[in-house]
This record gives C-alpha cells, structure tokens and sequence, in this order.
C-alpha cells in the first residue's frame, strides 16, 4: 500500500528558520530526559517520608495510649491516615511493632532513606512505575520528632505509583511547553538577527548575478558591527570591485578589437613597404643603398611588434592544451629554425637525446621555444661576442617535471626590467621589443600546470627555464639526458 505524498515521507524543513525551531525544541526535550530520572527519583523520596512523617504522628498517638494500646478500630485510622500498613520504630538497641494491619502475602521491596545509593536512588521510581499492582515498600528513615535509631513503614507502591504517573505527565507537558516557548523565542531571535538579513544578503546576490551592472543591487547597509555587517561590507566592495572589472573588461575588448582591426591594416602596409623596401634596393642609388639597411631594420621591428600583439590577442583566448607525446629534440630544432637561428648566425646548440620524449601540446610548446629562443638570438646579436654567438638548449627530467633550459651567451637582462620581465608590453629590454613574447610562454606554459622562469642572468648571458609536468615520469627518474 502506498501512502500519500504527505504522509508517505516525511521532508526536513528546507528554511533556517524552521530548522532552527525545530532543533531547539529537540534539544530542550533531550535535556528534561536528563533531569527526568533524578526529578522521578526526588519524587518518590518525598513521598515515603512524606509517609514516615505521618507514620510517625501516628506511633506519637500510640505512645501517649493508655498502656501503649489502642483499640483495633483507631489503629486501622491510624495506618489509613498516614497511608500505611505498618509502623515500627528501633529504640534503644530494640526495634518494637507499634502499628500493624494483617500480615502480607509477598515480602516488600526495601528502601532504606538514610543512605544515599545513587544507582538504587535512580532505579527506584522505575520499579514502582512498571512494577505490579499489589507490590509492597518497606522504607526506613530517622525520625525527627522522637530519640530514635529509624522509623519503618511498609506502605503499598501503587499509590506512589499513581501519583508518579500523574507526575511523569506534568514534566511532560512542561517540558513540552518549554520547548516551544524556548524554539520560539530563539526562532524569533534569530530570524531577527540572522536569517532575515541573510534573506537580504541572498536576494542582493541574486539581483546582482542577473544584472551586474545595476546599482541598486548592492546589499543595504545595517550599519552592524558583527559577522553579518562585515558580510554586507564584503559584499558591497566585491560587488563594486566587479563591476569595475566588467567595465574595463568590457573597455578592454572593445579597444582589443579595434586594435587588432589597426593592427591588421597596419601589417598590411609594412608588408607594402617592405616590398617597396626591396625594390629599391634594385635602384643602384648609393644613397639609397646606405638608408635601406637602417629602413629594413625599422620595418622589421614593426612586422615583428604586429605579429606580437596578434599572438598576444590570440593567447588571451588560447584552448585548453591537446598534450601528446613528442621527440624534445625535433621540436627544438625545428623552433630553432623559426627563431632565426642558423650555421651562419647565432648558432643553436642541442644537448638534447634523440630518445628523450616530452608530453605537451606540439604547437603550443612550438610557440614556447620559438618565443624563448628569438629572445636568446636577439640577446646574443646585441652583444659583440668574440667566435660568435651561441643558444645553448638542454633538458632534464626531474620529479613528476621535464626542465627545458635555453640559454645565451648575451649580455644579460637589464636589471631595471627584471622585477616585470613577465609583464605584458612591459617586460621588454631591447629598443622596439613589445615585451609580450615572455608573457605569452608563461600563460602557454601555466595552462600545461607548469611554468618559465628565469634561473639566471649577467654579462656572461641568461638562463631561461620551461617546466613542464610530465605523468608518465616516475617520482624518482632524475637523470640528465645527453646528446647521443
């Protein structure tokens, strides 16, 4: 059979403010389950010397009898009046039956009130609520109107009983009323405090997700000086710090768009010039032959800072890297070339295995080395270097890494340039340079999980290094790989 949707699964409340309620009334239940057992327990103490108290009176009516005797009639008004069917009191060494009814079926359970055993003390009020119907309490106490060792009554439990019932109901119904007095006043407290600020909190969060740019998205200011005010503060300098953001990324890319459409125009026009640059060079004009040279180099700087700033724009947009493996020094080489090095100019110099592989996306490990390796040619051919100029490329596999290192043997980097040598259109030392070509091996390097730095540079030339994660290498494989 299946029960209806409401009553066939019961759902937690999704609000705080409901869980809240609800947990707090919980709560203040398990805590009267606590102090239920010593409360049942103190109960029932009271009681049987609420009994002994009158036991006592009654056995005083006795004393004072003619003879220590009174008739049968009185003494079963004695017992009833104090709720009991024996009294017997120890005097002098000799305990003595003062008041007794007809003798009893079973033997009764023995409570001494003068010694306080925690575990009996606690156990007791159990007995008595679960116990049967015709079972007898035999309870002892020192008196306290009389110079007496005890006073002993044998009183029948299902009155206690009855009366510990109708107890339990009471710190039921108290508890019960305590706990949603004390869930409703903390709900109230806290919905004041907390959940109907964060209401408020969410809702700004909201807004502002569905329209970044509208102001009135930003959350009121309470003017609170605890946990929920520093949120609202938070929250109004983040949502502000992103707005600034989008409009200047949004400034950005309209400026990126109409510089690549310049840019493009522009490439177009040196690429005329530099035809017009070669045609002269046909034209015989010793004036001419001595400005060409100073003309090709000027348009070569522009080409060259075109190409940049296209590669640059294209990197900003760059797709996720394909790895695959590949021979480490084929794609030197053939970056090597790309680079402008050559037999006749700035010669490379491969300390690399013809066995050593490398995982990383080809063309853009490609664009890595040609960026690193014109960088170290250009170097090179700014210094007058005696026997000519040298890029040297080596590798080692390191930990879970493979090294790539280039260097030169240029005359360093300027040290005004080293604390932003990775900065975009900032980072470069030679005259012309756009100083993107760094910028962009890092982002190409850092979207791989690894990274170029610079390990070294002075007269003596520069060392570039390109790390790059490698999963099929083993935690332990350190080993310089040389030129077969």
């Amino acid at each position: 059979m299946t029960l209806p949707r409401p009553f066939g699964r019961l759902r937690w409340p999704s609000g705080l403010s409901s869980r809240l309620l609800l947990l707090t009334a919980a709560f203040v239940v398990v805590a009267d389950l606590f102090i239920l057992a010593p409360a049942l327990s103190s109960f029932e103490e009271r009681w049987l010397l609420d009994r002994i108290r009158r036991a006592e009176i009654a056995a005083g009516a006795v004393d004072v009898a003619p003879d220590n005797f009174v008739p049968d009639r009185l003494a079963d008004r004695l017992l009833t009046s104090a709720g009991v069917t024996a009294v017997a009191i120890k005097e002098q060494g000799r305990r003595r039956l003062v008041l007794a009814a007809p003798q009893m079926e079973a033997a009764p359970d023995f409570t001494d009130l003068r010694r306080g055993r925690i575990v009996s003390w606690l156990v007791a009020p159990w007995k008595t609520l679960f116990g049967a119907p015709d079972r007898m309490i035999r309870a002892i106490a020192s008196p306290c109107c009389r110079t007496a060792e005890f006073i002993e009554i044998v009183t029948p439990a299902e009155p206690l009983k009855r009366d510990l019932w109708s107890y339990l109901v009471r710190i039921f119904a108290l508890s019960v009323l305590i706990s949603v007095l004390a869930g409703a006043l903390i709900y109230a407290a806290l919905s004041a405090f907390i959940v109907r600020p964060m209401r408020r909190i969410t809702a700004s969060i909201e807004q502002f997700r569905a329209d970044p740019e509208d102001p009135d998205a930003a959350p009121e200011h309470s003017g609170r000086r605890d946990e929920i005010g520093r949120v609202e503060e938070e929250l109004a300098t983040m949502q502000e710090e992103v707005r600034q953001a989008l409009r200047s990324r949004a400034r950005l890319a309209a400026l990126g768009e109409a510089v690549a459409k310049i840019n493009h125009d522009l490439r177009n026009m040196l690429t005329s010039a530099q035809l017009a640059s070669e045609r002269l060079a046909d034209s015989g004009d010793p004036v001419v032959a001595q400005a060409l040279p100073r003309l090709e180099r000027a348009l070569d700087r522009a080409l060259g800072l075109t190409r940049d700033v296209l590669n640059y724009g294209k990197s900003e947009v760059e797709t996720a890297p394909r790895v695959k493996k590949a021979a480490l020094r084929a794609a030197v080489e053939a970056a090597g070339e790309d680079a402008g090095l050559s037999p006749t100019g700035v010669v490379l110099k491969a300390d690399i295995g013809r066995s050593l592989s490398v995982e990383a996306d080809p063309e853009q490990l490609h664009r890595i080395l040609v960026n690193l390796m014109r960088n170290a040619r250009q170097a090179v051919e700014a210094t007058e270097r005696v026997g000519g100029g040298v890029v040297s490329v080596s590798a080692e596999r390191l930990e879970g890494a493979l090294a790539i290192r280039v260097a030169d043997n240029g005359g360093g980097i300027p040290e005004k340039v080293l604390d932003r040598l990775f900065q975009p259109f900032a980072g470069s030392g030679r005259a012309g340079g756009a100083g993107l070509g760094l910028a962009i091996s890092r982002e190409l390097a850092q979207a791989h999980g690894g990274e170029v730095r610079l390990l070294e540079t002075g007269p003596e030339g520069s060392v570039f290094e390109l790390l790059l994660p490698q999963r099929s290498v083993g935690k332990h494989s350190r080993s310089r790989q040389k030129s077969s």
